[in-house]
């Protein structure tokens, strides 16, 4: 998977990427500004050096939804696209952003449970984490 080239982008076309070789790692998020920003109740993200994606098409627009983060996404259609923690030199990658997401490793690990909702059920199938792993 190192040598595959996987590309994505957003629902109306406008923002496209591509990211080299297989993501770092894959996760489930259920924090509360991943469901409000993708009104999912369970996103999920392949986390790649930010030096592997690039955008190839349009520019993102941006938020910045703490202290710690921002968001990007397409200002057209609101698509989610990545997440950039401050002074990292990673990016998580929406994984429903990605044109062939079933391509991808499935998760690996699910993060903050303390906040996934009492109706999603748990995926004993992968390791879980009440809060960001560290």
């Amino acid at each position: 998977m190192t040598d595959r080239i996987f590309h994505g982008g957003c629902l109306c076309g406008a923002v496209r990427y591509r990211a080299l070789g297989g993501p770092e790692f894959t996760n489930v998020c259920y924090c509360t500004q991943c469901r409000r920003q993708t009104g999912s109740a369970m996103p999920a993200f392949a986390t790649y050096a930010a030096d592997r994606v690039t955008v190839e098409q349009g520019k993102p627009a941006s938020f910045r939804s703490s202290s710690i983060a921002v968001r990007e996404f397409c200002a057209t259609c609101g698509s989610a696209l990545f997440w950039r923690r401050d002074g990292m030199d990673k990016v998580d990658v929406f994984l429903g952003s990605f044109d062939t997401p079933e391509a991808l490793p499935k998760p690996k690990m699910q993060i903050w449970t303390m906040h996934r909702l009492p109706w999603v059920t748990a995926i004993d199938t992968i390791e879980a984490h009440r809060e960001a792993k560290a």
